[in-house]
């Protein structure tokens, strides 16, 4: 690991405000875009190895089968996390690397890892916080249809209790699914994420088995003993792009299938007008138990979504996806906004008004909230720009809280530059710089000015 840089980080003139005494602070990662070791130590291929491995999937052509080396290099990036003053740090667990074949054969060496893994956090301090599911299918299942076959949801619920049976001692807050909605968008609509079906929205039931399997899964973990289970759901705030009937039946059509779609019959157990009826299956058996009660629910923001009526103008919203001829709704740009190398709209005010929005939705149905993922794509270790990005982004939770309510902590994507999907290496999320020919760390300055951050939201 390379030593900080000599000179201190530039920080915002304005000291953040204090948070609550408990207050959760984090930093995150996941398997596929960090471990590498595909094949090693009995891992079995995921449905993003085999659709990485396809010509012209990744934009950059950067080959996942290393990552950051994170599978060799894990007691470094742990200490990393710990150097911050994190009180906890969100990982993936693969689920290829625990059972190979989706179901069946436990590989007894990846299981092995993942206990090594959660000892050392607990032995620097730092609690382990695991996410069971972060888009990478095993193959053998993404080959049986993934999640547009119900069966994939019972199997994952399996998963679940393989895992908590054997890290559940020492692991207190459990994360089932990651962002159900980019997996239906992404890899099954649009095709641009594995496994690379563009099924438009005939993809609405892998949106269903995911949330079956989520509460399929916080039913094992239950049973296990465990003490706190979420789920991280994606949310964007959906404004208008225009004032006419049009753009605002767009706006409304694309909030209720990226947001309500999923939070909905997580936190109520009903799915929004005209959803169900797509949806296969018992629905109303499996929605009792999509909607099983949540210690918690993990918030990921990024940015809001501009959305109208498709028109000449419209720009995408995904860096470079072309939404296909038909789709009654278009993203267009947010003026005035600084943007990200991602190319994505920095509105810090936005995660406000998400977490109050959700707030005032849901009432007494709202558990608490944990901010799971936020963060932002910029080139550089003197990254003065993902500070300031940072420090609005956190200013916008506090203010949230101030208006009663209740977030119990922030986790920063990322802890270290990775693999960010369809993107390659390209797209730098981290705190931690990575080269990738030599894999060495390097902080950046977000990395210190976060530690500083951390240290001085818990004074007094």
């Amino acid at each position: 690991m390379t030593e900080p840089l000599s000179s201190p980080p530039p920080s915002p003139t304005e000291p953040l405000p204090v948070f609550p005494p408990g207050f959760l602070w984090g930093v995150s990662a996941s398997a596929f875009q960090t471990e590498g070791a595909v094949d090693a130590d009995g891992k079995g291929p995921s449905g993003w190895d085999a659709f990485a491995a396809e010509p012209g999937r990744i934009k950059n052509g950067s080959d996942p089968t290393v990552g950051t080396g994170f599978y060799e290099r894990y007691r470094e990036d742990v200490a990393l996390a710990a150097g911050l003053g994190a009180g906890a740090f969100r990982f993936s667990v693969s689920w290829p690397r625990v059972v190979p074949g989706g179901s069946g054969t436990v590989n007894a060496p990846g299981l092995d890892f993942y206990d090594r893994l959660v000892d050392e956090l607990c032995a620097r301090g730092v609690a382990p916080v695991p996410t069971l599911y972060h888009w990478d299918t095993p193959l053998a299942l993404e080959e049986a249809g993934g999640w547009l076959n119900r069966d994939t949801a019972y199997r994952f619920a399996e998963y679940a209790g393989i895992v908590a049976e054997r890290v559940g001692d020492r692991v207190r807050k459990w994360i089932t699914i990651n962002e159900p909605a980019e997996v239906t968008l992404l890899g099954y609509a649009l095709g641009e994420h594995a496994p690379g079906r563009k099924l438009l929205f005939d993809a609405l039931p892998a949106a269903h088995h995911q949330l079956l399997g989520h509460g399929l899964a916080v039913r094992a973990l239950r049973a296990v003993g465990v003490e706190e289970v979420g789920i991280a759901l994606s949310c964007t705030p959906v404004r208008a792009a225009g004032g006419s009937a049009a753009d605002l039946a767009a706006a409304e059509l694309y909030d209720t299938l990226t947001n309500w779609t999923f939070v909905d019959p997580v936190l109520t157990g009903r799915y929004p007008d005209g959803i169900a009826e797509a949806m296969p299956g018992p629905v109303a058996d499996d929605l009792a138990t999509i909607a099983a009660p949540l210690d918690f629910c993990g918030v990921n923001y990024y940015n809001p979504s501009l959305v109208g009526a498709p028109e000449p103008g419209a720009v995408d919203a995904y860096s470079g996806i072309d939404l296909p001829s038909g789709i009654p709704f278009a993203f267009y740009e947010t003026q005035g906004a600084e943007r990200t190398d991602f190319g994505w709209p920095v509105v810090p005010e936005g995660l406000r008004d998400l977490l109050v929005g959700l707030g005032e939705r849901y009432g007494d149905r709202l558990p608490p909230l944990v901010i799971t993922e936020n963060g932002c794509s910029y080139e550089g270790l003197r990254d003065a720009r993902r500070i300031d990005y940072l420090d609005g982004h956190l200013r916008a939770v506090h203010a949230a809280l101030a208006e009663g309510v209740d977030v119990r902590g922030y986790f920063v994507w990322s802890l270290t530059d990775n693999f960010e999907w369809a993107e390659g290496t390209r797209q730098r999320f981290g705190l931690v710089h990575i080269d990738y020919e030599t894999l060495e760390r390097t902080p950046k300055d977000s990395y210190h000015w976060y530690r500083e951050a951390i240290a001085a939201t818990r004074r007094p």
